[in-house]
């Protein structure tokens, strides 16, 4: 019985995040749920990349902060389920904002490879991040993917940096509904929901009347209007322009992502260090001749 109970709950809740990642974590909990387990490794593979290790550095008068798996409020949505760890929206606010306080940091470069998370938290992220963006530089350089939360908490930046085979998007806001009254039929169970007041007890049981679902499409409504405001103010363009473009949900590669303005340039981390004067020297490039005469040789 926990099944309907486990992917009810989680799936209601709202959501900006790449749908992939969002159906392989419920794929995963469903499985899990009906018995199946799980070591340390196999939980990591499916559901986050490593991200333990993952904690603000200094390089020079650089401060790195990372940026990476799930996005959720305080403690990880997924913590019970993943080895990964991800970030938290009230920790890497409150990274950044120490960040921004610290004289001895001349630029922040947030080290981004998220597929999103709970909405819960971003836009009060991304506002650290417009704060910090006025007293400092503030570079987003995306590592993998900049995805749905990731993306709104990414956009209050200075900049957007992306690495050649990185992608960025997913700009919108789902949740979902599991209607378990057949589930618990199968097991036996007559439920009958008791509450006090109008609408206490909405969505809880059967099928969603039409006011439910009405109420439910309003809170994301509520939530994709934040998210819209937030990349439009961010990118400095018109919220037109995010509903109608920007992806509209799918995710952009680099190249796509630059053209679309929701990013800048595309270099790698390290040119990005190096720019800052950190990380070590920027990669030598050959002028053009002499480029030609090293292939010549080979």
């Amino acid at each position: 019985m926990k099944y309907p109970y486990l992917l009810a709950a989680f799936a209601s809740e709202f959501w900006a995040m790449e749908e992939t990642k969002l159906l392989a974590i419920v794929d995963f909990l469903a499985m899990q749920a009906e018995g199946h387990k799980f070591t340390a490794q196999e939980i990591e593979a499916r559901i986050s990349p490593a991200t333990a290790s993952a904690v603000a550095r200094k390089d020079g008068a650089v401060a790195v902060v990372p940026l990476r798996g799930i996005i959720s409020p305080r403690a990880s949505v997924v913590e019970n389920s993943s080895t990964g760890g991800g970030a938290t929206a009230e920790g890497f606010a409150s990274t950044i904002d120490r960040m921004a306080d610290d004289d001895a940091v001349k630029a922040i470069i947030v080290d981004a490879d998220t597929p999103g998370g709970n909405v819960l938290g971003v836009d009060e992220a991304s506002a650290a991040v417009a704060a910090a963006k006025e007293r400092k530089p503030v570079i987003v350089q995306v590592t993998g993917n900049l995805a749905s939360a990731g993306y709104w908490i990414g956009c209050s930046a200075s900049e957007i940096v992306m690495s050649p085979s990185s992608a960025a998007g997913a700009i919108g806001v789902r949740t979902a509904y599991d209607d378990v009254t057949e589930a618990l039929a199968k097991s036996g169970v007559s439920r009958e929901i008791i509450a006090a007041g109008k609408f206490k007890g909405e969505g809880l049981l059967g099928p969603l009347s039409d006011d439910t679902r009405t109420y439910m499409q309003g809170r994301i409504d509520e939530y994709y209007g934040m998210f819209v405001d937030r990349v439009a103010a961010g990118r400095d363009v018109a919220t037109s322009a995010v509903r109608d473009g920007f992806g509209q949900g799918r995710m952009l590669g680099a190249k796509a992502a630059v053209r679309e303005k929701m990013a800048d340039r595309i270099a790698t981390m390290k040119e990005t260090l190096a720019r800052f004067g950190a990380g070590g020297p920027a990669p030598r490039r050959f002028a053009p001749e002499r480029e030609k005469r090293a292939l010549a040789l080979i």
